[in-house]
């Protein structure tokens, strides 16, 4: 379903298999290519540590703004369905690796709390890897339930999960292999 009016959403891309960043780009073409979004903003990309389950290569992760008419279970179906077509497969490993990840993280200040979709994110407050390239793009965007900024959230967390920009020249990518 969707609605004549945009919605602004923040949607999270992460990707630990394969070319890592390659793997965020063709998740958010197929993404755009396949539903009536537009992305208005896209962050840094960044290495991160895995989060819940250790053993598995570091993820690249980025966040972008995009502007949709659909509504956000259909955008959570739209979601799936671009993880699939770039190759994810489900494994049954929660927090494993994976060919691409997107997931909602804000939908325009809407809070929805059903057994099929939360949002905001419940652990994007916890995660390193979510908040440092939300910062990038959106610093001053409020969480509608903590009435909190972003960037203040960041400064706040405390997971001491590692996160740093990838910089193409700087870092040698071998070793997050």
């Amino acid at each position: 379903m969707t609605d004549k009016n945009p919605h602004t959403v923040y949607i999270a891309v992460g990707a630990n298999l394969g070319d890592r960043i390659a793997g965020c780009r063709r998740g958010v073409e197929l993404l755009s290519e396949s539903t009536d979004l537009k992305v208005i903003q896209h962050s840094a990309y960044y290495y991160s540590e895995p989060v819940g389950f250790a053993d598995q290569p570091w993820f690249v992760n980025a966040v972008f703004k995009a502007s949709t008419a659909l509504e956000p279970y259909t955008l959570l179906t739209e979601l799936k369905k671009a993880e699939k077509a770039a190759g994810r497969q489900q494994d049954g490993i929660r927090f494993g690796p994976r060919v691409v990840d997107l997931d909602l993280i804000f939908y325009d200040d809407r809070v929805i709390r059903t057994s099929g979709l939360i949002v905001p994110h419940p652990r994007m407050h916890e995660r390193a890897f979510v908040l440092r390239p939300l910062c990038d793009i959106a610093p001053d965007l409020v969480h509608p339930v903590f009435g909190r900024r972003v960037a203040d959230l960041l400064a706040d967390n405390a997971s001491g999960q590692q996160c740093f920009e990838v910089y193409d020249k700087l870092i040698d990518k071998t070793a997050f292999a």
